[in-house]
């Protein structure tokens, strides 16, 4: 690996443990400022505190949640976007670029595709090149592949994902984030069929925080890297907290019951 990439990959991921907890807070273009994402500094600032290893934002957004004070996190730039106010909201278009985020001081950047969406074609065409160009400068890429068109029933069928963790990997990212398929034995499956990182996306916001560190904790035990979930995480109604007990979980090897017994603490 090019020893550049290997760096930045390490401001992204323990280097002890392999394995990372990102945060994308990169929901603003795509259904405006939500709960949570209003203050960025704020945003940022509980997760840094709670030890997120890195967060992604679209390229404007940077200045926002920069701090220039604390503990320091990962910067992962998100290249791709559309809107839920547009008829094709699955079509997701290049709106940055690899040099983009590297004059902000960006660690990795990601790609979002969507396959089965009409607008595929398009969308493999960007992430190729955004590969290319990753590779060129040493930057590393995680791309968010899910499967959301007219042929697609269900998006976290076992063999859905596989097939998106697999293009992920075929196409050059350093990482991959992907549906959780809903078991340890499935996604076991999806984690055995890439030679790169897989993360779980964390999907809608759930109503149980044990269920969703239950989620994380056996994605692990399949052979997952980490997560990179934003709403579950920054939407929570103490962000901190909760990355500290997900710490405890994707860093630390602790138990679902340890976690929650902290949080809760």
């Amino acid at each position: 690996m090019h020893i550049g990439k290997a760096i930045r990959l390490e401001r992204i991921f323990n280097r002890n443990t392999g394995r990372t907890i990102v945060v994308p807070m990169d929901h603003g273009v795509t259904v405006g400022p939500i709960d949570g994402l209003v203050d960025m500094r704020e945003a940022v600032g509980r997760v840094v505190d709670g030890g997120a290893n890195a967060v992604i934002e679209h390229k404007g957004l940077v200045r926002c949640g920069h701090r220039a004070q604390g503990k320091d996190i990962g910067l992962i730039v998100h290249l791709s976007a559309s809107t839920t106010l547009s008829p094709f909201p699955n079509a997701k278009s290049l709106v940055a670029s690899v040099e983009d985020a590297i004059r902000l001081g960006a660690d990795a950047v990601s790609i979002h595709c969507n396959l089965g969406d009409e607008t595929e074609a398009s969308m493999l065409n960007d992430f190729g090149k955004m590969s290319s160009e990753a590779a060129n400068w040493g930057i590393p890429l995680l791309a968010m592949v899910y499967a959301r068109g007219p042929k697609v029933k269900n998006e976290y069928d076992p063999e859905i994902v596989a097939h998106c963790a697999r293009v992920g990997t075929e196409l050059g990212a350093d990482v991959v984030k992907v549906n959780y398929t809903g078991d340890k034995e499935t996604f076991a499956h999806v984690c055995d069929a890439c030679c790169i990182p897989v993360v779980i996306a964390g999907g809608p916001k759930l109503d149980s925080t044990e269920a969703f560190l239950q989620m994380v904790h056996d994605s692990l035990e399949a052979g997952g890297a980490g997560l990179s979930v934003g709403r579950n995480v920054f939407q929570h109604e103490n962000p901190t907290r909760l990355v500290q007990a997900l710490n405890m979980i994707v860093h630390g090897d602790e138990s679902v019951e340890a976690a929650l017994n902290h949080l809760n603490a």
